[in-house]
């Protein structure tokens, strides 16, 4: 691979925008995985699929750079959500109920031939534990309220910290906690952290610790004299080893519970996870936002 102006880093990000039809209904962040030779998608179950919010597309518009030598040049590529009828995104369920992460398995002919990107693979994941801890500097790369390089299209980076200890199930999920500031918008993006002195530019030196997918609040939070937490929950990221097998795990998952507020004690018990299948699309009633 030949060096390239462009940092590494921002190329393994893309912009989404869910379609319902010819409808436009929300725009959130995702990123690449390469594994043996595949190459997914990844971004929130959220934002392909969100029942209490009847949030149901039936496709996403990827904005792709595909000249190397303009970075500004981009074309949109419609990924259908479906076939046959079927969900084609894997999730997954651990003992804590639903993962928000999907992957999206995208074939060759789906992508232009010049499609500049950049994929994270499983070299980029924590092996052991005790490389990472509370107060690691992260960065969070994505589309916050849609807000990117209008003229090169790129994404922005936010800085981070890591909030609770890494490893931890916060909660019982399969979570940790960040402390950044985020909006709507940047679901779905990659959370990093720099592991090597190597330029991040002809090369990809970053640790892929998870994926940002909430911010976390307070319910008994006084509006007026308390400021917002500022934690986010972002999810562990080895779940792309499951999400990204073939062939793919098939086992019922069940019905989602997401969890925004901060309401019990920790547990600290780690899980399988398996990857499953997942319901048909309804009849969506959102507007376009971001998500």
């Amino acid at each position: 691979m030949s060096t390239f102006p462009i940092e590494s880093l921002l190329l393994t990000v893309v912009r989404i925008t869910t379609k319902q039809g010819e409808t436009v209904l929300t725009n959130a962040t995702g990123f690449f995985f390469e594994r043996d030779g595949r190459v997914f998608l990844v971004t929130n179950r959220h934002v392909i699929v969100d029942e209490p919010t009847e949030h149901h597309p039936d496709s996403l518009d990827l904005a792709l750079h595909v000249s190397e030598g303009n970075i500004a040049e981009i074309v949109s590529v419609n990924i259908p959500l479906f076939e046959g009828g079927k969900p084609i995104w894997r999730e997954a369920t651990d003992s804590g109920g639903l993962i928000d992460v999907v992957a999206v398995a995208l074939s060759p002919d789906q992508l232009p031939e010049t499609t500049v990107y950049r994929a994270f693979t499983s070299d980029h994941l924590v092996e052991e534990l005790d490389e990472v801890e509370v107060g690691t500097s992260l960065l969070v790369v994505g589309f916050p309220l849609g807000f990117h390089d209008t003229l090169h299209h790129l994404p922005v980076a936010r800085q981070a910290v890591i909030a609770s200890s890494f490893g931890m199930r916060f909660q019982g999920t399969g979570c940790f906690l960040t402390d950044a500031r985020t909006h709507r918008g940047i679901s779905g993006a990659p959370v990093v952290a720099r592991f090597s002195d190597r330029r991040g530019r002809s090369s990809l030196p970053y640790l892929l610790l998870g994926i940002h997918a909430s911010r976390i609040d307070m319910t008994t939070r006084d509006q007026e004299q308390d400021e917002a937490l500022g934690l986010n929950c972002a999810w562990y990221s080895d779940v792309l080893g499951t999400l990204t097998e073939d062939p793919p795990q098939d086992i019922p998952s069940p019905e989602p519970s997401p969890e925004d507020t901060v309401s019990s004690a920790p547990s600290t018990t780690p899980a399988p996870i398996a990857a499953s299948p997942v319901p048909a699309p309804s009849k969506s009633s959102e507007s376009p936002a971001t998500t």
